[in-house]
């Protein structure tokens, strides 16, 4: 089931409404001021001429081989962004930004043809190498850049050139200091040239075809939430929980010198910030990340198991520590799970 509920009325009042009737307008939106400030980066970096067009769709992408840049549709409307908040923990805009360059990435190899030289064959691979939701990863690699959770810049070689671009356009990455001496400094100084190259170029595929736009999506609010919202709880149904959680937090009674307070309230309050690190550092779907945090949180008001003021920063650490690797055994384990760039 999906969990409406936990949205606020106003944003619960579009969930019959087609999307296509929501009247999304990207210029009227608040995600506009990202692609302001994407155009501003590309400008700062020399790129005069190459200004990506973008749209909203059903999620973040640039379809193969089209240099435009799709953007999701709830971001277009900050009620149904209330939607995907209370689901999926909206993107914030640390996060929109990281995906408007990777993405951005993606757009500038399609517009100059560079996945069809040699030279971006012989640092990123075959483009035509097949793309596996899957993918074998080596973490900590030094031969890719590290930016969208998941290693993603393993992923395809696609994917490894977008990932090495967005880090190359950040103004905060610093990627010359961060880089050095690491192997995926090649690309980033061949990215650096190109885009000097190029500054003055007019894109050899200055438009793009999009793919589904928001004004054709038939289906309803609720209707998109059912189709793509992955049900995680069968994957976690039968973790036992309780032994490890109460050793964690004993069972402890407030005294005059003692001051507890919910457990279940003290990880709500770190939550995103754990799903987000747990979700970064292993790979793991950030889906299934938060589906895992949220099993722990109804566990531990289940118990009624407290956290003691003075050692609440312990305890947090060892929770964290644990939620980690309850998601580790689903990537090492027997139920090896896709890594996905999105949230669904």
């Amino acid at each position: 089931m999906v969990a409406f509920e936990q949205a606020p009325p106003e944003a619960r009042a579009l969930l019959g409404v087609p999307i296509r009737d929501l009247g999304l307008s990207l210029e009227a939106s608040p995600v506009a001021q990202y692609v302001h400030e994407l155009y501003e980066e590309l400008d700062g970096k020399g790129l005069r001429h190459f200004r990506p067009g973008c749209y909203l769709t059903d999620e973040w992408g640039c379809p193969s081989g089209e240099p435009v840049i799709g953007i999701p549709f709830y971001l277009g409307d900050p009620r149904v962004a209330n939607i995907e908040a209370a689901l999926n923990d909206v993107e914030s805009e640390h996060e929109i930004m990281m995906y408007m360059r990777h993405e951005a990435g993606h757009a500038f190899n399609y517009a100059y043809d560079l996945y069809r030289t040699p030279e971006w064959h012989e640092l990123f691979g075959s483009f035509r190498r097949p793309y596996r939701d899957d993918y074998p990863f080596v973490p900590f690699s030094r031969d890719y850049v590290r930016h969208i959770a998941g290693w993603y810049a393993q992923k395809h070689p696609d994917e490894d050139f977008a990932e090495t671009f967005a880090i190359w356009l950040d103004p905060g990455s610093r990627w010359r200091e961060r880089y050095a001496g690491w192997g995926a400094m090649r690309k980033l100084e061949y990215v650096d040239r190109v885009a000097r190259e190029l500054g003055d170029a007019p894109p050899v595929k200055p438009a793009g075809e999009t793919d589904i736009t928001a004004a054709e999506m038939e289906q309803t609010v609720e209707e998109f939430y059912r189709d793509f919202q992955v049900d995680e709880s069968p994957l976690i149904a039968d973790l036992a929980l309780d032994a490890d959680l109460t050793d964690i937090f004993g069972v402890v009674r407030a005294s005059g010198t003692t001051s507890v307070y919910s457990a279940a309230e003290l990880l709500a309050e770190h939550r995103r910030d754990i799903v987000d690190k747990v979700n970064y550092w292993t790979g793991v779907r950030r889906t299934l990340v938060r589906e895992l945090v949220l099993a722990v949180e109804r566990r531990l008001t289940e118990l009624d198991l407290v956290a003691v003021r003075e050692r609440s920063r312990q305890q947090m650490i060892e929770l964290t520590v644990y939620i980690s690797a309850l998601a580790m055994t689903f990537l090492t384990g027997k139920k090896r799970l896709r890594h996905q760039r999105r949230k669904r």
